[in-house]
């Protein structure tokens, strides 16, 4: 044994670590450890995992190897390890980071026995050049850090972890530790086998953080302005968002960069120089806010985050558990919120459909765990110690949405029977949109096609629109009522339990409040949670009703709709932000330029009279800045458009898809620009269809809604491209 081995497990982790008693389970730990036992642990983030690998190394001969996914981490434990006024030497990574100097000396430390934590990465641990030579070292024990990537089931499933214990084995067998903050019963049993550690001793440490409060909010049109509202009632806090693509990272550390926010971004695309930058400016507190994706934080030492903000959802529940466990290590306050909205959900799943049927089906569950969580009305923490295999004996926790302001429930079994039934008398054949379509009494092309529209079934549910079909569905799914078909993507069929229940059926609640999936914001119903979102009564109701009077006033004069003069949205924005000069109008939600000169005169004089009389003070520092680039492709696409190339070549040319082209140009007639696509449209769309398209907005819709136009006009005959190119042209002829 080394020299370091003459001192106490106490007294080195005061001479080293500075610490003087151990945390929760570390010492048990480090002692099973240390008497050569292969070692399994689970510990929640912020519990201490990394003392249990670290402190051991340094009582141990040899160099321990620690294996981690991450660049980043790994340098983040180094630098912490060397700061601990250790030497250089003492702790070094092997990854594709370092130069063939670099290189060099790391092996050359490693040679001399001065090294004593070796951090590797999976992808270099596998390179036969690295094999060979770990087997010339004397190695003290393997830890496998963040080991649930080894899992299928996990939340972050690394292909490369499975291959981890053939190298072990190649190199040399020593004492095992796997460690990870996130394991449900069927993760701890797939980490055990893959490793060859079943005989392991486990130790598992509560997953419950009590001082994090736990919120689900719905995401709306606005999220980016809710986000930003949420940031400044945190001024001077550090806080995460996560977003699920590295395009929404940028696109919002931008957005709130322009709104006076500190804030950076953090995802694998960027140059490995700059991510090093962003984090060390956020832990040096230099930045307030991170908007990442999932690579950010593991392992991550900053205790006082003190607030998690999910842009987007995660594709399951250990994930959401992993990434919100950054709030709060230091015991101290740390708030989750997380942005919902059933959308997303079936994004990922469309996202989901090319792997194969066995990944495509542990997927699955997993996304419908977290649809589960997020729309349920029962105690979250509940919920996530359930999912974990732990009880949790109280039955209100007084630290999420749900037991702080607990949302009214009704009984829903008929209703699931109804959609059963549904389900089976056309066959198993029909996606959730078109169940809730049958039911609602307004039949698409696809259910007309299988002659379904002749069913009794048909209109049986209109005592309630398709945003509640949509939920009573997805909790039919929850319950394992149903199924959706994996290899026929998207098709409901029922299960065994499903069987069961249409015979003898019991009670099953459900939240009477906000739907998640009308992420319009149409009805204030389905707005009536606890966060401060569009439809809230932030809006100030009486002038609300006093601009629609001025619009509606304004649309008889001119003989247009009133969604053609401003969208409701758009008057709900003038509402709450009370603009009274033509600049500021300009900032409201769907009014440009154009919109603003042609309409916004009669509006301001209205506002501002109002505020005056009613000495209001306006909360105008709170409206959210576009993006420069954003207005840059406006100009582009427009000038494209003055050019007349076709939309597909400037589709392509801006690397947008022609549902975000289509989009991109829906928003920029709304904000009052005027583009002609007419030259486009009479190539693609017949002239008869122009024309019923035309008069249809112009006669019959009561709103500017392309989807109620297209059911309105029926999809057997007509298809959503031409009625939005239509729908375009219209707005752009007679409302700017």
């Amino acid at each position: 044994m080394e020299a370091t081995k003459e001192y106490t497990l106490h007294e080195l982790l005061k001479k080293i670590f500075g610490f003087s008693q151990f945390k929760g389970n570390q010492e048990v730990v480090i002692r099973n450890l240390l008497e050569g036992r292969d070692t399994f642990v689970i510990m929640p983030t912020g519990g201490g995992k990394s003392m249990c690998y670290q402190l051991p190394a340094f009582m141990y001969p040899g160099t321990a190897i620690i294996i981690s996914p991450l660049i980043a981490l790994m340098k983040n434990q180094v630098d912490a390890i060397r700061n601990f006024g250790a030497e250089q030497g003492i702790a070094h990574v092997l990854n594709s980071s370092l130069t063939k100097a670099e290189i060099a000396r790391v092996k050359s430390d490693l040679t001399s026995g001065h090294t004593k934590l070796l951090y590797v990465a999976p992808e270099s641990l596998t390179k036969e050049e690295n094999v060979e030579f770990l087997k010339t070292l004397q190695i003290s024990f393997y830890a496998i850090d963040e080991a649930h990537c080894i899992s299928e089931w996990g939340h972050d499933f690394r292909p490369e972890y499975r291959r981890i214990r053939s190298i072990i084995e190649a190199v040399g067998k020593r004492p095992l530790i796997a460690l990870t903050a996130t394991a449900t019963p069927k993760v701890q049993q797939d980490i055990q086998k893959n490793l060859n550690m079943l005989d392991a001793t486990v130790f598992k440490t509560s997953f419950n953080r009590p001082n994090l409060y736990y919120e689900i909010r719905p995401k709306t049109k606005d999220v980016a302005k809710d986000i930003i509202k949420y940031i400044r009632t945190q001024p001077g806090k550090s806080g995460i968002i996560y977003c699920l693509s590295r395009k929404k990272v940028e696109e919002l550390a931008q957005t709130l960069q322009v709104n006076g926010i500190k804030a950076l971004p953090y995802h694998a695309g960027l140059d490995s120089a700059l991510r090093v930058k962003n984090q060390d400016m956020f832990l040096m507190e230099e930045v307030d806010v991170i908007v990442a994706t999932i690579a950010f934080g593991m392992g991550i030492d900053k205790p006082d985050v003190r607030y998690v903000i999910h842009h987007d959802m995660p594709k399951s529940l250990e994930a959401y558990y992993q990434e919100t466990g950054r709030a709060g290590r230091d015991g101290a306050e740390g708030n989750c919120i997380a942005f919902y909205t059933y959308d997303d959900m079936l994004k990922m799943e469309k996202i989901m459909q090319a792997k194969s049927v066995a990944e495509l089906e542990i997927a699955n569950q997993l996304l419908l765990e977290t649809v589960s969580y997020a729309e349920s009305a029962h105690c979250r923490r509940i919920q996530l110690l359930n999912y974990f295999g732990e009880p949790y004996h109280e039955d209100n926790c007084h630290a999420c949405d749900n037991c702080l302001h607990p949302k009214p429930r009704q009984e829903a079994m008929e209703h699931i029977l109804l959609v059963l039934d549904a389900v089976k008398e056309t066959k198993q054949l029909l996606k959730s949109k078109q169940i809730s379509l049958l039911l609602t009494g307004n039949p698409d092309s696809v259910i007309k096609a299988h002659r379904y529209d002749k069913l009794d079934l048909l209109g049986a549910g209109d005592f309630e629109d398709t945003y509640f079909w949509n939920a009573v569905i997805r909790q039919a799914l929850v319950e394992n009522l149903l199924l959706k078909d994996i290899e026929n993507y998207g098709i409901l069929k029922l299960t065994e339990k499903g069987k069961d229940f249409m015979v003898n059926p019991y009670s099953v609640l459900l939240a009477k409040d906000h739907d998640y999936g009308n992420t319009d914001g149409d009805d204030d119903e389905y707005f009536a949670g606890s966060g401060d979102h569009r439809g809230s009564s932030s809006a100030d109701s009486t002038l609300f009703v006093m601009l629609k009077d001025l619009r509606k006033n304004i649309s008889k004069k001119e003989d247009l709709p009133p969604f053609v003069i401003f969208q409701d949205t758009s008057l709900e924005d003038m509402s709450i932000q009370y603009p009274i000069t033509h600049e500021e109008l300009k900032h409201i939600s769907g009014v440009g330029e154009g919109k603003a000169l042609k309409y916004g005169k009669p509006f301001i004089e209205l506002i501002k009279n109002y505020v005056e009389e009613n000495e209001i003070i306006r909360p105008m520092d709170m409206v959210v800045k576009s993006v420069v680039n954003k207005s840059g492709l406006k100009v582009d696409i427009i000038r494209s458009i003055d050019k007349k190339h076709s939309l597909e070549d400037i589709a392509m040319s801006k690397n947008l898809d022609f549902d975000e082209l289509l989009t991109a140009l829906e928003h920029i007639v709304a904000s009052g620009t005027r583009i002609d696509i007419s030259y486009y449209i009479d190539e693609v769309v017949d002239s008869f269809h122009q024309e019923e398209i035309f008069e249809y907005f112009r006669e019959e819709a009561e709103t500017d809604s392309w989807q109620e136009a297209l059911n309105e006009l029926g999809e057997d005959e007509y298809n959503e491209e031409e009625v939005r190119l239509v729908r375009i042209r219209f707005l752009s002829e007679l409302g700017n």
